[in-house]
């Protein structure tokens, strides 16, 4: 008799089929109970450890045991050991109808899983992402900001000659040099906000996002010679304007608008 026959007619490969059959349904109602139970992560690893480890020794004992209706009796106790035996035929129908059994409850328990109890996992989850949504959003806006905190935001180059954008971001370095020597201003690192260049979004949630009661945001033209510095102070709480200049100059005399970047100081005081 081959390997193959002797493994069918000991119950082997039944055993191996009901043993699958029945650890998948075992994982499958612990991961929908131990959640319910708050159970650390560990209890389930363990339990899929053990079924795992469980394996081997079921088959050693489908191998040298038989089930009678007299219990476990050990293979070479059986009379007679061929096939057609009444013992070992009982044996194999028995375990024919375990596995349907536990396949029907397999069954059954993802149709109850699928229509009835992930639904209402879903709006579980739904209702806490929304609640944890919702608290974050309450513990932003309860964030103390600085009347006095206030982010130089890129100027854009509005000229046709991109090579110019060296030009725009040097306004923006000046611009941050001159508000940064000011004791009385908190002003956002030139890193933070030109990680937002180019980005665009509302002003109100890059505010939000830097941690500041106000905006500079601005453009910078070049025609020739000539050049115009348009310049804007956002507040960040509601998104409106508090003041807005444009300055045009010639290039040679464009760093004079040194001291009139000064003026921010007194704008951003009176905007909180």
């Amino acid at each position: 008799m081959s390997f193959l026959a002797e493994l069918r007619r000991r119950n082997v490969i039944r055993m191996a089929g009901l043993y699958l059959v029945g650890a998948w349904l075992i994982v499958q109602v612990a991961a929908t109970l131990l959640p319910v139970f708050e159970a650390p992560g560990w209890v389930m690893k363990t339990l899929v450890a053990l079924l795992v480890i469980g394996f081997v020794p079921a088959l050693i004992i489908s191998w040298v045991f038989e089930l009678t209706p007299d219990g476990l009796r050990r293979e070479d106790e059986s009379a007679p050991a061929e096939p057609s035996d009444s013992n070992v035929s009982g044996t194999a129908q028995r375990m024919n109808r375990m596995i349907i059994v536990v396949m029907l409850l397999g069954l059954s328990y993802f149709g109850v899983d699928k229509f009835v109890l992930a639904p209402k996992r879903d709006a579980a989850l739904v209702a806490s992402t929304a609640l944890s949504a919702q608290a974050q959003a309450i513990a932003v806006s309860q964030v103390v900001v600085n009347d006095n905190s206030i982010a130089v935001m890129p100027f854009v180059n509005m000229s046709s000659d991109k090579e110019q954008e060296y030009f725009s971001d040097g306004m923006t370095e000046e611009l941050l040099n001159v508000l940064a020597k000011m004791p009385q201003m908190k002003v956002v690192a030139r890193t933070s906000v030109f990680e937002f260049k180019d980005k665009g979004g509302d002003i109100r949630d890059i505010g939000r996002k830097l941690g500041v009661a106000h905006i500079i945001e601005g453009s910078v033209r070049r025609d020739g010679q000539q050049v115009r510095v348009t310049a804007q102070l956002v507040r960040v709480s509601d998104g409106f304007h508090a003041w807005s200049e444009t300055y045009d100059r010639k290039l040679e005399s464009v760093f004079a608008l040194r001291g009139e970047f000064l003026a921010f100081e007194d704008v951003a005081k009176g905007a909180g």
